[in-house]
């Protein structure tokens, strides 16, 4: 395992920063992980207006060498996915095994939105007329603003850095602060692929001053963010100013609806293990369990047993099934869900407990039953270990609980009959489903929600779309 936190930011096809320096804590022990030089007021302009000249151009290289740049960016990713790892681990805290297979998905999502670059198909209208032609073609929606979440660093700036390059915008992207080395190492792939200058900028630095910069430049037409809900809304008010378009992938809540005829015993262990991927911290993560009452103990029984077999321990150790939380905030939010839960009536069956390890940001993971649906644990996103069971005797009640919420990102099924599964999932309010799947997140599937989780799509030919407009052309004959 090799981490080199880069010095500085990717500028327009350099590396700089003439602000002060960032400093980047080890989630796992607390101690500085490292230094990188921030962006000021001056170097976020220069990226902007280099982003604004770059983009003519841009949009104007023909897809084909628009798909092997992107190519060569997934082959370098590829090519450096222990190191990027170890990025993700040191500063995130997840498992090293997880944060190789979240580098792996981050090249997927060039891989793929190579093939897409070549297919941003237009169409032809039948005319009325003789003679005329109506055609519509899609064309890149301008210069791109991307903001994304610590929880998958490298992730989710690839997921919409990839898509606006193969559309052919030019990106202007600013990587969460706690964690920021790995999208660094994506300005590094722009590198080996000969990315023309001011194409992609990757700019780490105080993220108020950044995003109000880049939601005020007149050039800037589509700001794309991954966060959470209150700062959805805070992007969305700024972005109304200047009239620009926006993609917003927020919190999630996803439910699981057992049915009555799966395996209690099987479909525990697949649902611990599920939800304790990568410390809970996934906004698709399982987290509201519903459980027939007829299977519910053997479930829990066998969900406990799997939860207390977890490994926990420093991500760089990848005998660990279970690192940090991100920051202390976390853990603080992890007491007050689980203190709320068990005063107001529910059992500790797990967990429940900080931990104190190396002086790290450590929480137990947690299990807790008899969880009254109304409870803040069962309406507000964890966003961590912790994960509530509640019994139901009737599938119907099981629908509404798992759509009470203002959230609508994921949610999931288990159960025997297809027929049964699909009919619950059509009633689910969300954007994705998975059905005896945790594991959703495709590079050629649209990744997304609906209600307060936010609009847009990430990945397949949708996640594409997000970046261009419909242009309509109607030729009369001459």
């Amino acid at each position: 395992m090799n981490y080199e936190p880069p010095a500085n930011s990717y500028l327009f096809g350099g590396w700089g920063g003439s602000g002060p320096p960032l400093i980047i804590y080890n989630p796992a022990d607390g101690t500085v992980a490292g230094v990188i030089a921030t962006v000021d007021d001056q170097d976020i302009d220069a990226a902007l207006d280099a982003a604004s000249k770059a983009l003519g151009k841009w949009r104007r290289t023909d897809p084909w060498q628009r798909s092997s740049q992107l190519r060569a960016m997934a082959r370098y990713l590829r090519s450096r996915q222990s190191d990027i790892a170890a990025a993700v681990t040191v500063e995130q805290g997840k498992p090293l095994p997880q944060a190789e297979g979240e580098v792996a998905a981050s090249a997927d999502h060039f891989d793929w939105c190579a093939d897409e670059a070549r297919r941003i198909y237009g169409r032809t209208i039948p005319a009325r007329d003789p003679g005329r032609r109506i055609l519509v073609q899609r064309e890149p929606v301008g210069v791109v603003g991307a903001f994304s979440a610590s929880n998958f660093p490298c992730l989710l700036p690839a997921r919409k850095i990839a898509a606006a390059l193969a559309a052919g915008c030019t990106v202007v992207a600013k990587p969460a602060e706690e964690a920021p080395t790995a999208a660094l190492w994506i300005g590094r792939a722009a590198d080996q692929a000969g990315l023309p200058n001011g194409v992609l900028s990757i700019l780490v630095g105080d993220p108020q001053d950044i995003s109000s910069r880049v939601l005020a430049h007149s050039k800037v037409r589509k700001i794309t963010l991954t966060g959470s809900v209150p700062l959805g809304r805070q992007i969305m008010e700024q972005a109304a100013k200047g009239l620009k378009s926006v993609s917003l992938e927020l919190g999630g809540h996803a439910p699981v609806i057992v049915l009555d005829d799966v395996d209690p015993e099987r479909a525990g262990r697949d649902c611990a293990n599920g939800k304790f991927r990568n410390a809970g911290q996934v906004c698709i993560s399982p987290s509201r369990f519903l459980v027939p009452t007829s299977i519910h103990d053997t479930f829990v029984t066998n969900f406990v047993d799997t939860t207390k077999a977890l490994t926990i321990g420093p991500g760089v150790d990848s005998s660990c099934d279970l690192g940090p939380l991100q920051n202390e905030r976390r853990v603080d939010a992890m007491e007050d869900l689980v203190a709320t839960a068990t005063r107001e009536g529910a059992t500790l069956m797990a967990g429940g407990q900080r931990l104190t390890l190396a002086d790290g940001w450590w929480y137990e993971p947690t299990v807790l039953t008899g969880v009254a649906r109304d409870t803040e644990v069962m309406v507000t996103e964890p966003f961590g270990p912790v994960a509530p069971v509640h019994a139901y005797d009737d599938l119907a009640d099981a629908i509404e609980i798992a759509n009470s919420t203002d959230f609508g990102l994921a949610g999931f099924v288990l159960g025997e009959s297809l027929q049964t599964c699909l009919e619950v999932a059509d009633q689910l309010e969300v954007g994705m489903v998975g059905i005896n799947d945790f594991s959703i997140a495709l590079a050629e599937a649209p990744f997304g929600g609906i209600k307060h989780s936010g609009f847009g799509r990430e990945g397949g030919s949708e996640g594409i779309d997000e970046f261009t407009v419909a242009k309509y052309i109607n030729v009369a004959p001459a």
